[in-house]
């Protein structure tokens, strides 16, 4: 699609809600308006209402302390209790929970009934390794039923876990036990990647043996999952099957006070030590419900839910563990790939279940788009009913194409901002409610207040110009801190522009109509010659070229101009490479689409961009390449030979 049919069809387009959808939409105008009048009131009747109390609450938000919140002070709840136990309580025990699909194609379907069972036989089997309230429970797990066992199961003792992507290695896994001295480790064999098992046990024995430190693990429960040999350590490992299987299968869940940490969990720092991001249980259950119920629109009775993440990254947390399972819905968990063992993996599945609410990231959209349209039209998908988007910005291309491809032309998709510390769902559209905008989250939700400030602080609201995005008022599933380091917290999150504003590190436009656009991390905004670029707003200009399936921009360092514009992009598969003809007509797109100043120095046509298994893009080793040095940790790629195919191709740049 070119520039002008893409703008044409944008303005031809009717995005507003459509009426049936918006007769039975979770999500209303009116909790614009209760929000507003009293914020605190607002959520005090979320949390009454979404959530069960064993005791409840005698103040809504303490900010006494600012910037560290209470919420819901003096109240009490367990949070397995509200995702399990009470829907089988209400009568809903034969109610799918989880349809699972391994990547082999082996399948489980799991009760509400069945999952109280499972997670009060983990739980007990937990206890009987010594594990009690206040404990730290490490959790190294591919996507399987027994990490949300597992997950639930430290929740309902009151000991806070702390999940590890799968793709980690043993010195990032030390790291986070040690950060966290976890006296518990969880995790199997191996894990399947494309049809081959990967070690996962190794990795952990590992991160014990680490160094001359002594390590605060205890045991460590293994899954068997893949039959890989595993080095065993008598006194120390566990088999699941040998531990779990035979423990009583009711438990009872102990109530925990509000503010009590629910979960660690581990995101980038920019002193290289990762930061220990820790939520507690109250605030946090309440916005995850809360914002799956009017974001995702989920009708436990009648939708079946997919989130594609990882639960080793917060959208597995927030959107497959606690939000989806404390509403009742019904969801799918996928372990695999989605070209394992074919490239319509994922629309099998949808139509397999019937999968009505869908929630990705655009790196995968994407990728189908890459992969071609005629692959989901082979399946039945008309039981799409509302699509969203996470992770980072979508550029209206491949808006256009999910909706198009995947939603049919009918779904409303919601495109959400948010981030590890926040918990939940930040910004976007309600389905029903928001005339939408491809490629912009649009608003805050109701409840949550942001604005978007210059270098010196000061709020403004002019169409295009681009600032920093902050939060203006406490939220429910905000972060308590960073594990162990309170100062870091302050220095890392309310010190850019004062105590009263948290700081989301990410760069932000209005558009006319008032909407929000996310440019992506601050350190993603480039400073050439002064002026302020957004690496993402240029991906979406290469994309936007007919020939373009994906592209990454980073910003490196130019004598000149102080930074300057780097390119790596990978071409349709019908598209023709003419070597320097192509890089040219690509960096004059740029310059026509966003102005000369966003012209790219460089433009690399490569195979593949260099991505985690979740997706997600590892800029800083294209910014290694961009820069010319020694490319550095490769351990969390999905694919690590991909940085040698793009050194290799270096040859297919410009720099006039």
């Amino acid at each position: 699609m070119t520039d002008d049919s893409l703008s044409s069809h944008l303005h031809e387009m009717d995005l507003s809600p459509d009426s049936a959808f918006t007769a039975q939409a979770n999500g209303t105008a009116d909790l614009y308006d209760a929000a507003a009048a009293d914020h605190e009131a607002f959520w005090a009747e979320q949390a009454r209402s979404r959530i069960s109390w064993a005791t409840d609450f005698e103040r809504t938000l303490d900010w006494d302390d600012a910037p560290f919140a209470k919420w819901f002070v003096g109240g009490s709840l367990n949070v397995a209790h509200n995702c399990v136990d009470r829907h089988v309580e209400a009568g809903n025990g034969d109610r799918v929970a989880i349809h699972f699909e391994g990547e082999g194609g082996d399948t489980r379907t799991i009760t509400y009934a069945d999952l109280q069972k499972e997670v009060s036989k983990a739980a007990n089997a937990l206890e009987s390794l010594g594990v009690e309230t206040g404990d730290r429970v490490a959790v190294y797990m591919p996507m399987i039923p027994e990490t949300v066992f597992t997950m639930l199961a430290c929740a309902r003792i009151g000991a806070p876990h702390s999940v590890i992507f799968g793709g980690f290695s043993a010195e990032a896994l030390h790291t986070r036990i040690a950060d966290a001295e976890a006296k518990v480790v969880v995790t199997t064999d191996g894990q399947w990647r494309r049809g081959k098992p990967a070690p996962l046990k190794a990795a952990v024995d590992a991160a014990i043996h680490h160094g001359d430190d002594e390590s605060p693990v205890e045991k460590v429960l293994v899954v068997k999952r893949t039959d890989t040999d595993v080095e065993w350590d008598d006194s120390r490992d566990v088999w699941w099957h040998d531990l779990v299987p035979g423990q009583p299968d009711t438990h009872e869940a102990q109530p925990m006070d509000s503010e009590h940490p629910l979960f660690i969990l581990y995101t980038s720092g920019t002193t290289g030590k990762p930061k220990g991001i820790f939520h507690t249980t109250g605030g946090y259950l309440t916005q995850a419900a809360y914002t799956n119920a009017v974001v995702h629109d989920v009708h436990p009775e009648t939708d079946v839910y997919w989130c594609t993440a990882d639960v080793g990254w917060v959208t597995g947390h927030s959107y497959i563990v606690y939000g989806p399972l404390a509403n009742g819905a019904t969801q799918v968990l996928y372990e695999g790939t989605p070209d394992t063992p074919h490239q319509g993996r994922w629309w099998e599945i949808v139509e397999k279940y019937k999968v009505s609410i869908l929630y990705t990231a655009p790196t995968a959209i994407r990728t189908f788009m890459k992969w071609g349209a005629d692959i989901p039209a082979k399946f039945d998908m008309s039981s799409i009913r509302v699509l969203g988007s996470v992770g980072e910005p979508i550029n209206p291309e491949a808006w256009l194409w999910y909706r198009k491809h995947v939603g049919g032309d009918k779904a409303p998709i919601v495109d959400t901002w948010w981030q590890t510390e926040t918990g939940a769902i930040m910004i976007s559209p309600l389905p029903g409610v928001t005339t939408l905008e491809p490629g912009s989250a649009q608003k805050p939700i109701p409840g949550i207040s942001a604005e978007i400030l210059d270098d010196d602080g000061n709020p403004f609201t002019e169409p295009e110009k681009v600032g920093y995005l902050v939060l203006t008022k406490p939220w429910p599933s905000m972060l308590r801190g960073i594990w162990g380091d309170p100062e870091r917290y302050k220095e890392t999150y309310w010190s850019r522009f004062g105590p009263k504003y948290y700081f989301a590190g990410d760069g932000a436009k209005y558009d006319e109509k008032g909407n929000i656009w996310l440019l992506g991390r601050v350190d993603d905004v480039m400073n050439v010659s002064g002026h302020r670029l957004s690496t993402a707003e240029i991906e979406s200009a290469l994309v936007s070229h007919p020939s373009v399936a994906e592209a990454a921009v980073v910003g490196a360092a130019d004598e000149t101009t102080g930074q300057a514009v780097c390119a790596f992009v990978i071409l349709r598969g019908d598209a023709v490479d003419n070597g320097e003809e192509t890089v040219q007509e690509l960096r004059n797109h740029v310059a026509k689409e966003i102005g000369p100043i966003a012209k790219p120095r460089q433009v690399m046509i490569v195979p593949e961009l260099p991505k985690t298994r979740s997706g997600k893009i590892m800029r800083r080793l294209l910014k290694d390449v961009a820069e010319n040095r020694e490319v550095g940790d490769v351990t969390t790629l999905a694919d690590s030979s991909v940085m040698s195919l793009i050194k290799e191709g270096m040859s297919s740049g410009s720099s006039d």
